[in-house]
């Protein structure tokens, strides 16, 4: 039997269930790779706000990361919610130790988690200064939204950007840079506000796909439609008084 390829989220916990590393693990179930999770901090939090977020200790992160590495190793790893300087250098660390040691050689995602829902900045500008330092240079891929790519001075995408979710009339368009091209990855908007933790599927869909081989502009053209199918499966639910999950599970087609 054909065994299933590990993948690694770094990131923090939903209470609700719709983002972070709880839409990870479930994007990865879908698609029939091993999730496994590095907790970064704990949220209080549901469809319509965070009530609380406890960051865990950075020592005890890297604990995480290399019990997991030094075991199963990875395919492809993605960080998720870090928020604090010293959590993004901790993580850095275990990133650059494990990549030259694993082989072959992990896919490294950074999602740089750094505005709310809302498109407000969430930390302080020291924040995205430490994401340009320490994990940028490890990535294969960078995925920030327009207002994360703003905070990042991230201008005209670069080198192995995704940036997403840019709105334009019927349609929600991500952007990919490769050196001095730019690939324009459109899709249909669908009319629901249903999409708490809909960058977080994406990216994981994201690795999913690289896992099993694809190149990075074709894993990103599965791993939206993947993502679209999830929205609109659960585009008219109502789960909670806010932003609502997605729908993962093929049961719920209509």
């Amino acid at each position: 039997m054909e065994q299933p390829f590990p993948l690694l989220t770094i990131a923090g916990s939903d209470s609700g269930g719709a983002a972070g590393l709880q839409a990870d693990l479930k994007t990865w179930a879908a698609l029939g790779v091993y999730g496994m999770s590095a907790v970064s901090a704990v949220t209080a939090q549901n469809s319509a706000r965070v009530a609380a977020v406890h960051y865990l200790p950075p020592e005890f992160i890297a604990a995480q990361i290399d019990a997991v590495l030094s075991d199963y190793g990875a395919v492809a790893i993605k960080t998720g919610f870090l928020g604090r300087v010293a959590i993004i250098e901790s993580v850095a660390d275990r990133l650059r130790y494990w990549r030259n040691r694993l082989s072959p050689r992990p896919f490294i995602l950074i999602d740089p988690i750094l505005v709310n829902h809302r498109g407000e900045s969430m930390f302080a500008p020291e924040v995205a200064a430490a994401y340009r330092a320490w994990l940028f240079p490890l990535a294969d891929l960078v995925t920030p939204n327009m207002a994360e790519a703003q905070l990042l001075e991230m201008t005209g995408g670069g080198e192995n950007v995704l940036l997403k979710g840019l709105t334009r009339e019927d349609e929600i368009v991500d952007v990919y840079g490769a050196g001095d091209g730019r690939v324009e990855l459109p899709q249909p908007r669908l009319e629901t506000t249903n999409t708490h933790g809909s960058g977080d599927t994406l990216s994981a869909a994201i690795c999913a796909y690289r896992a099993e081989g694809e190149d990075i502009l074709e894993a990103t053209r599965r791993a939206q439609a993947f993502t679209h199918a999830a929205i609109r499966r659960g585009a008219v639910w109502r789960l909670g008084a806010g932003h609502g999950p997605l729908g993962y599970n093929r049961r719920y087609e209509e």
